[in-house]
């Protein structure tokens, strides 16, 4: 599941064009009426007493990577398909697409699917697709997994893994699944109720941004950064407006494309499209592996995510905690935005703040899905302040 916007570099890229722009830059009266020629984001209206939710999601970060392997289990094969970290919903094509090859390939017709977030949902509709009898089963359901809760954009290398275990094989399957993944998302472009769409997202810098970096994780180990180094043949090119070129005061902005998920139409479009292909769904729990004996089917995938931690009492599994707080869309806002430690996204389902720090550990380690006011209260602040009263 996405979590934060994917590009870490980018915070680096642009706090460095920041401090140009912001020393060189302040003169400049950026009440003067915009030009032509200039880049227009209408202002954003936003307080927080438009506050509609919060809701905390877990990441399931592995330092090595996802896991996806069989294991035998009695008389049944269960394919372990969980740990993503930031980018369940932005690998879930391709990863799945391997743990569809990997059930087909056990011979079975009748598959068991554990889990309905984003890794489980979609590998059970590929699966479906196939013509394979597929029945989920899960505690959860849209909208109410935690993948439900994520912030909605294509970050395909958000906590992935740590940078030392980004191996030439790893870089390999990652970029398959990577790519696989975006395909599939082109072609669910212009659906209706636009479950996928692209979204312009500008990293907003100043002097004081630019100062503060991405330089706090302490020392700990890197994460791996992959998208910027195998992906860029993929994505529309980033564009730098200079001071005075926007809308937006004294500022630098970097603008990128990104693929954005109306989480709400497009989780009903996956539940439909599983149902449509004949899948089923059964709500129960499982509390341990050994549950698993009292299904029927041979081949189970489990996609449970963060819940395989306590499931299969798999410490591997770090939760890195997210937030994120819902306001009720505004017309003409189709533009996304990064301020120092937060950023917003204008999703159709609702207006998206967040958190994310000035490192990529903020969050990590923290499994509490208590909603934070004040933090919430943060973000929307952070990002007002970039539209001064008139």
């Amino acid at each position: 599941m996405a979590s934060f916007i994917p590009r870490r570099d980018f915070l680096t890229r642009a706090a460095a064009a920041g401090v140009v722009g912001a020393l060189g830059g302040c003169a400049i009266d950026t009440r003067r009426p915009s030009s032509p020629s200039q880049l227009v984001l209408p202002p954003l209206q936003i307080a927080p007493d438009r506050i509609s939710a919060i809701t905390v999601c877990t990441r399931p970060f592995r330092a090595q990577g996802p896991r996806l392997e069989a294991e035998r289990l009695r008389d049944q094969t269960v394919i372990h398909h969980y740990g993503h970290g930031g980018s369940g919903w932005s690998l879930s094509w391709g990863s799945g697409y391997e743990a569809m090859q990997m059930a087909l390939a056990t011979g079975e017709r009748d598959f068991a699917v554990i889990g309905c977030g984003a890794i489980g949902l979609t590998t059970a509709v590929l699966l479906a697709r196939t013509g394979a009898r597929v029945t989920i089963y899960a505690k959860d359901l849209p909208p109410f997994t935690r993948s439900s809760w994520a912030t909605g954009v294509f970050s395909p290398d958000s906590r992935i893994a740590l940078a030392k275990y980004a191996t030439p094989e790893f870089k390999k399957t990652w970029n398959e699944r990577a790519r696989y993944s975006y395909r599939t998302y082109q072609g669910l472009l212009g659906l209706a109720d636009q479950p996928v769409e692209y979204l312009d997202f500008y990293a907003v810098s100043d002097r004081q941004a630019a100062l503060g970096g991405n330089a706090a994780n302490e020392g700990r180990p890197a994460f791996a950064q992959l998208e910027g180094e195998l992906l860029s043949d993929l994505e529309p090119k980033d564009r730098t407006f200079p001071v005075g070129t926007h809308t937006l005061g004294a500022h630098t902005l970097t603008r990128s494309t990104e693929f954005m998920f109306n989480l709400s139409a497009y989780t009903h479009f996956l539940v439909s499209d599983f149902r449509s292909a004949g899948g089923k769904i059964e709500v129960t729990e499982f509390t341990s592996p050994a549950d698993f004996a009292r299904l029927p089917q041979k081949t189970l995938v489990h996609a449970t995510g963060y819940g395989a931690r306590a499931l299969l009492n798999d410490e591997s599994v770090i939760p890195v905690r997210g937030q994120v707080a819902r306001t009720p869309p505004q017309e003409g806002i189709r533009y996304g935005l990064q301020y120092r430690d937060s950023i917003f996204i204008p999703r159709r389902d609702g207006f998206v703040f967040q958190v994310i720090g000035n490192d990529d550990y903020y969050g990590y380690g923290v499994d509490t899905t208590a909603p934070d006011r004040v933090e919430a209260e943060h973000a929307i602040y952070t990002i007002q302040s970039l539209f001064p009263p008139a």
